[in-house]
């Protein structure tokens, strides 16, 4: 299993306060039933770790025209929104929900060039709640294609999800193959897309990061 390198911290201190455990458990305990308990216990939530910060390699056949979804997850949200923060003007948003099973890194949803990167702090409302997009912890990106087309999206931190790793600067030249970020524990992404754009997907759909085409930009 390929390991993110944002799992590094939390993979030892968690090795180390198991390890901990069980070593205070064989030394203080003769309890067979009890120190096998605790042992598979520590197997079992030590892989829940691991899985979590599993980073797969996934090959993306790169498009223009494609917005591809930036992570896995399911879709909430399919509706028309006004952006107000950067793009000022009328979109499409589609709104993919992670839970703590699913795949936590993002990728660009398109190509092109980095315009706008911010990070702001806020709340850690549940990742489902309408006013997550707006209120929580988050960042947003947003990405001007070749043929001017801009694409916005956030990385939402939820109840659960407190950091939010954003791998972009402004100036940066992007493409679908790399990754944008990474957000820990559950969490949303917010993307907003250019009205009119061909949608690809519905509401409750299951989303796979780097491979499911959400939209068809239309130029």
């Amino acid at each position: 299993m390929n390991i993110h390198r944002e799992g590094y911290p939390t993979i030892l201190i968690t090795f180390t306060i198991i390890g901990l455990i069980n070593f205070l458990s064989f030394y203080y305990s003769t309890d067979i039933i009890i120190l096998v308990t605790i042992l598979l216990v520590s197997i079992i939530f030590f892989y829940l770790i691991l899985h979590f910060f599993r980073n797969p390699i996934r090959k993306i056949e790169v498009n223009n025209k494609h917005i591809i979804a930036p992570s896995d997850g399911k879709l909430v949200v399919l509706e028309e929104v006004f952006e107000n923060e950067f793009l000022k003007e009328d979109c499409t948003q589609l709104s993919i929900f992670m839970s703590p099973l699913n795949v936590h890194k993002q990728w660009y949803p398109i190509n092109g060039e980095v315009i706008y990167s911010k990070n702001h702090k806020g709340k850690y409302l549940v990742a489902w709640h309408p006013k997550s997009s707006t209120e929580n912890e988050r960042s947003t990106i947003v990405i001007q294609t070749e043929e001017n087309q801009r694409i916005l999206f956030r990385q939402i931190a939820g109840a659960v999800a407190r950091r939010i790793c954003n791998y972009s600067s402004k100036g940066d030249k992007v493409n679908q193959n790399m990754e944008a970020g990474f957000i820990k524990f559950g969490s949303r992404i917010d993307v907003l897309i250019p009205k009119g754009s061909k949608i690809k997907v519905s509401l409750d759909d299951i989303i796979i990061g780097g491979e499911t085409i959400l939209a068809e930009l239309n130029f």
